[in-house]
């Protein structure tokens, strides 16, 4: 059974949020990187956990190529580059506008995606945890593109209802992840844009795929949902340059439809190669990237052997020959 949420408790933590949000969008820009650095430097120390899950993702990541003093040094990045993005998050809406966003943006290899768009029909947009990835859909939005962004929606319903209204206030709309498949359905079947971010582990059940050498849950519904609407796949990424509010933000791949095999294996094929995609992303700057989640958090189970698989149908065959 599920546990009753407190109206109170979520409602003074979101009462709470509002406050901070309101003290760092008062703040410049300069001022709230500075806080972010404080927070970072806080959240290194007593997040024990994360710096864990941090350190064996590399670890998984790059082996023997990166030492620990190697690791340690991109985990205190990961924790300054986050907060940094979470402070970035409160300035977007005041700082990427039609008329300003040249300032703060270089748009790289961006002619596929253009492209795609004046085309019409169908797109499915992928990013991961690099860079800000709260960025590209915003910016879409901005350039009079809006995208529905499917995403898990937040437990206090307070918060949920403030984080949706920030995000859409370009026009960007939230598809729930849980219970929204008939949407996804909808934008693709009306020819819109569909984003996720596609570095998620999917459980057990997933597609597993090579992500830095290692099998990496995945999920297939992405692959395909773009093979049955016939829709591109366009990876891109937002990947922060030097130490201010400045992003490249650029198309990494555009896999077509009919650049598929027609056969069976095209989910898989497709889905590895956004994953590919992904991981070059990332080893451009891992610094960026938020090793912080268990992205190898599920493995494939190990294939039984011919012979005991043999032996457990024998055995099955003869108790239900017993009850014959």
């Amino acid at each position: 059974m599920k546990k009753r949420r407190s109206v109170i408790l979520d409602y003074s933590i979101y009462l709470i949020v509002r406050l901070i949000v309101c003290l760092m969008q008062s703040l410049s820009i300069e001022r709230s990187y500075a806080t972010a650095r404080g927070l970072a430097r806080l959240a290194y120390r007593i997040d024990s956990r994360h710096r864990k899950v941090a350190d064996d993702n590399l670890k998984l990541a790059y082996g023997a190529e990166i030492d620990a003093a190697g690791r340690d040094r991109i985990i205190k990045g990961v924790y300054k580059h986050f907060f940094m993005v979470l402070m970035e998050i409160l300035h977007i809406p005041r700082k990427l506008k039609p008329t300003t966003w040249r300032k703060y943006v270089t748009l790289v290899n961006y002619e596929p995606v253009l492209n795609a768009l004046l085309d019409g029909g169908p797109m499915i947009m992928l990013t991961g945890h690099f860079g800000n990835w709260e960025m590209a859909g915003y910016l879409f939005g901005a350039f009079g593109f809006p995208t529905d962004s499917v995403a898990r929606a937040i437990d206090n319903p307070y918060l949920d209802r403030f984080l949706r209204s920030f995000r859409e206030r370009t026009g960007q709309r939230l598809i729930p992840k849980k219970g929204g498949y008939d949407d996804m359905l909808r934008v693709l079947r009306e020819g819109g844009v569909l984003s996720f971010l596609a570095d998620q582990d999917a459980g057990q059940n997933g597609m597993y795929v090579d992500f830095f050498g290692r099998p990496a849950s995945t999920h297939k519904a992405i692959a395909l949902l773009a093979i049955e609407h016939e829709a591109p796949i366009v990876v891109g990424y937002a990947r922060r340059v030097g130490d201010r509010f400045h992003y490249e933000v650029g198309c990494e791949l555009v896999a077509r439809p009919d650049e598929l095999t027609g056969t069976a294996a095209d989910a898989q094929l497709l889905t590895q190669r956004f994953t590919s995609a992904i991981e070059r992303i990332v080893r451009r700057d891992p610094e960026q990237y938020l090793w912080l989640h268990r992205r190898w958090k599920h493995q494939p189970k190990p294939k039984k052997p011919r012979a005991v698989v043999a032996n457990v149908q024998e055995s099955t065959l003869v108790q239900e020959s017993s009850f014959a």
